[in-house]
């Protein structure tokens, strides 16, 4: 007689028992079961500036604009309806805009449209780890969306050092020799130059030419991933795409943050030139539509649509969309930092070890504590004082971080954020008291 089907968690693939996959999983789990509590552990943007009307707005402005470039109503039609073009539907939208906003200038042929920036990685990661000697190095912490991504691809990935003052070229470079004294080939450092996730720290212009030029000189690519700019406060600095001369750069994109987060619209510029065995050439973009044809066929092209009907509605200009969003992460963004500095006065912070840095921008900031910030702590902070953090621990691929909490500050109002770090006072003292390292 036989029962249901049951399988062994050890004949599933290894990435399904990864710490890293079962984090947003735990940190959901957190937030529903403690419902009132006030979370800064979403990356989420906020959600005051979503207008559900304007979405058929933004569809109907698309639809002019294909008909005013001389498509029928038959075309408009499968546009909308049909699975269209794997590469996207909208990659002349892009690249203007990204010429506009942005000045990098490639040709919308370099362009592949995905869902989400979280594709993009997983198709570049694809098409560029050709085999067990392949290597991607990450920042340490990094985006965990990458390690990720490296896992459910069986993708070496290293680790390259990031420290509290930011990124170090000497550090790549030593990585780099590392790897390949270990026999293996470095292909790509991933990176997020400007206000990264978790850190937010911003890497200063002279390194990214600098950055650029050690690209060059060990022959490897640089995987730039950069949501945060456009709804950060000020002027920005160049983008290492827009800085570079050699193609060594894979722009990774976004809309999420930017523009309409459930469209789960992103895009990847992918301009490097790839040789076949007959000599004749191609895009890497070109490849990676080819994975793209086997992962998702294609992104929504409604999806597409709303957001090139955003981007047009706005002369191409994401950066007008944002004006007021930027000004209001910004703000929030001081408002946490003063905060904490009310919260913890400087003998306190001395007493306790506890500190934080000061991003320009972006959504995250952190914070070391002096007891170990992990998922037993993180459960105690909510339960018993009503506040919801992210462990920084979850960021670094090699281990690390032990002592340290993300504090994302896009999603709440300057209310709970007074609130928030209040109770996060009363936690990290209590915390304190009783940790043997505290």
């Amino acid at each position: 007689m036989t029962g249901p089907a049951r399988l062994r968690m050890d004949e599933l693939h290894g990435s399904l028992g990864d710490p890293v996959l079962g984090t947003v999983n735990f940190l959901n789990g957190i937030t529903h079961r403690y419902p009132q509590a006030i979370s800064f552990a979403p990356g989420r943007p906020y959600d005051g500036f979503f207008d559900t009307d304007q979405i058929t707005q933004y569809l109907s402005r698309y639809q002019e604009y294909l008909e005013k470039g001389g498509a029928t109503s038959g075309d408009v039609r499968s546009a909308l309806f049909q699975y269209g073009p794997t590469a996207g539907l909208i990659r002349e939208v892009i690249a203007d805009w990204l010429s506009l906003d942005e000045d990098i200038h490639v040709a919308p042929e370099s362009i592949v449209v995905t869902v989400g920036a979280q594709e993009a990685m997983l198709l570049t990661v694809r098409a560029l780890v050709a085999g067990r000697q392949d290597v991607i190095l990450v920042s340490s912490p990094c985006y965990m969306g990458i390690t990720g991504v490296g896992r459910l691809l069986d993708a070496e990935m290293a680790a390259v050092p990031e420290h509290p003052d930011g990124f170090r070229c000497a550090d790549l470079e030593a990585a780099i020799r590392a790897e390949r004294a270990r026999g293996r080939r470095p292909r790509a450092f991933y990176v997020i130059p400007d206000h990264a996730n978790p850190s937010g720290t911003t890497i200063p212009l002279e390194t990214r030419r600098e950055l650029l030029e050690l690209a060059a000189r060990e022959d490897i690519l640089l995987l730039e991933d950069s949501p945060y700019r456009v709804v950060s406060p000020g002027r920005q600095l160049p983008t290492l795409k827009a800085l570079d001369r050699h193609c060594r750069v894979v722009h990774l994109g976004s809309f999420s943050k930017t523009l309409f987060p459930g469209a789960r619209v992103g895009f990847v510029v992918a301009d490097q030139r790839v040789v076949d065995a007959t000599g004749r050439t191609g895009l890497l973009a070109d490849e990676l539509t080819k994975i793209k044809s086997m992962v998702t066929v294609n992104t929504s092209a409604l999806s597409q649509a709303v957001v090139a009907g955003m981007l047009l509605s706005a002369d191409g200009r994401a950066s007008k969309l944002n004006t007021r969003t930027s000004a209001y992460y910004g703000k929030a963004l001081r408002d946490v930092l003063d905060q904490l500095d009310q919260e913890f006065s400087e003998d306190e912070r001395t007493a306790l070890g506890i500190r934080w840095n000061k991003p320009t921008g972006g959504f995250f900031l952190s914070v070391q504590v002096p007891f170990s910030a992990d998922n037993t702590a993180l459960k105690r902070s909510a339960e018993e004082f009503g506040v919801i953090w992210t462990p920084l621990s979850y960021f670094y691929p090699e281990g690390g971080g032990e002592h340290g909490l993300r504090l994302s500050v896009s999603y709440l109002t300057r209310d709970e954020i007074g609130r928030g770090i209040e109770r996060l006072g009363r936690f990290v003292r209590a915390q304190s008291a009783i940790s043997p390292e505290g």
